[in-house]
Formats: structure tokens, C-alpha cells, sequence
């Protein structure tokens, strides 16, 4: 669950501790480029960006699940989605470095397909590969993740650890640790019983 369902619920709450230093960020980013003050109306319209922009790129991710799944498998296909979540993560960390307002919105997108290909392929992957006795007690992991991960999100964002204007941006990049972790520790799971003997014929395999 470290690099499924944890990171969708990461990404959900880590957003709003945030908030003020971001606007403040893309109000004196505006000035800087354009010599002049931004209206609340745009630095609004702009924070609306920020936090929508994530639901596109889990719309994306979700309806990308599918096919990645069957065409690499489950255990790839989580894998795979480790590259947006640390694409995201390096854009938004490094957005108050290169003055870019727009990095931390596509850092958001691409967090966004991170967490809809993990949340939907961790439960297909988990539950496949569960035995039938723990299929239940496996299924339920993705709600833990989701839940650990909104409780990490909250526990980051607090002004004693990373919720101060100096380091929002390691607060937003935050979810690149657990895609770290998953790229480090997944390649020593086995395949999921279903993909090898369904999508490649391999009842050995599955067996």
C-alpha cells in the first residue's frame, strides 16, 4: 500500500497546509514576471488550478489503469506509476527555485496519474494475489493506505515539521519517499496469479 492507495490519500490532504505560502508564491511570482500585482480574482483562479488539476490527472491515471495492467501486469503497472509520482515531486519541489507557479500545477497533474493508477491497481493487484481465506482483510489495506496517508499528509503539514513558508516545497514533494520505497522494495513481489494465467498463459507461473 506504500506506493498505492497511500499515495492518493498523501496528495489529498497535503495540499492544505500549504495554501496561504502557495498564494503568497504566486502572488510575488506574478510581480516579479509581469511587474504588476495580480487580482485575488487570478491568484484564486490559480490556487483553483492547484488543487482541481489533481482530479484531471486521476481521471487520466484511472482510466489508464486498465490497459496498463493487462498489457504489463499488476506488479509493472504499480511500478510504472512510481514515474509521475516522482516527476510530480521534482517539479513541484523545485517550482520556488525556478520562480514557476505553473511546476507545481503540473507536479499536481502528475500526482494526479500516480493516484488514480495506484489506488485502482493496488486493490486489483492485492486482492488478486491474496489467498482466499485473507481476500476481505487484504481488500481492506487500500482504505488503511488511504487513511495512513491523509494522517501523514496532516502530520507533515504541521508548522513543527514542514508547514512553514521555508519548506512548503519539501511538503509538496514529499510523496516522492514512498515511490522511492515501493521502486526499491516491489520487484521482489511475485506476479499476480490472474495476470500470469489469464493475460500470458503461464498456468505454471501461476500455480
Amino acid at each position: 500500500g506504500i506506493g498505492g492507495a497511500f499515495q492518493y490519500g498523501l496528495q489529498i490532504s497535503i495540499i492544505n497546509s500549504p495554501a496561504e505560502y502557495i498564494k503568497i508564491f504566486i502572488r510575488e511570482t506574478w510581480l516579479k514576471r509581469y511587474s504588476s500585482s495580480p487580482s485575488e480574482e487570478m491568484i484564486t483562479l490559480m490556487w483553483s488550478f492547484v488543487v482541481s488539476i489533481y482530479s484531471i490527472g486521476g481521471l487520466l491515471g484511472s482510466c489508464s489503469a486498465g490497459y496498463l495492467s493487462v498489457r504489463f501486469g499488476r506488479k509493472k503497472a504499480m511500478l510504472f506509476a512510481n514515474i509521475p509520482a516522482l516527476l510530480g515531486a521534482a517539479l513541484m519541489g523545485l517550482s520556488r527555485l525556478c520562480g514557476s507557479f505553473e511546476m507545481i500545477i503540473a507536479g499536481r497533474l502528475f500526482s494526479g496519474v500516480c493516484g488514480g493508477l495506484a489506488l485502482n491497481i493496488h486493490l486489483m493487484y492485492a486482492g488478486e494475489c491474496a489467498p482466499r481465506k485473507l481476500r476481505g482483510l487484504i481488500a481492506i489495506t487500500a482504505s488503511t493506505a488511504i487513511a495512513t496517508g491523509k494522517f501523514v499528509g496532516f502530520a507533515l503539514g504541521l508548522r513543527e515539521v514542514l508547514g512553514v513558508d521555508a519548506l512548503w516545497p519539501i511538503l509538496m514533494a514529499a510523496n516522492a519517499l514512498p515511490a522511492l520505497i515501493q521502486l526499491l522494495t516491489l520487484p521482489f513481489f511475485p506476479d499476480s496469479p490472474r495476470y500470469l494465467l489469464i493475460d500470458k498463459k503461464d498456468k505454471e507461473g501461476c500455480i
